[in-house]
């Protein structure tokens, strides 16, 4: 993989925190909107881009589109990824994702293939 287009995807702040969450496994789009507070338009423009760079992949499920990193992320994304992680641990915004993603975990864990948030 190349390092210019992992660079690319890490130089914005809403992909930071769309990689940041989906470190922590498969999520919706509507998920996303939920915990980040922006519109479906920007979260998926956003996931469309790192998706053609193959930074997520994403699988359709009834009405939903469910985003997760690559089931074997290059060894250049997985450095770049663990090294996001050590960088964000202090960062209030990527904690207050964390915050309401495990707030949100039970409605994820509990919805269908048909249903969204």
């Amino acid at each position: 993989m190349d390092l210019i287009r992992i660079y690319q995807c890490l130089c914005d702040r809403t992909r930071l925190r769309l990689l940041h969450l989906l470190s922590q496994g498969p999520l919706c789009v509507c998920h996303f909107q939920e915990i980040l507070g922006e519109p479906q338009v920007k979260i998926s423009k956003h996931l469309a881009y790192l998706r053609e760079r193959e930074l997520v992949q994403c699988e359709r499920q009834g009405n939903r589109m469910i985003y997760a990193l690559p089931a074997r992320p290059p060894r250049e994304l997985t450095a770049n990824l663990s090294c996001l992680q050590d960088c964000i641990r202090e960062e209030p915004i990527f904690q207050r994702d964390l915050a309401r993603l495990r707030k949100l975990a039970p409605k994820i864990a509990g919805s269908d293939s048909e249903a969204c948030c």
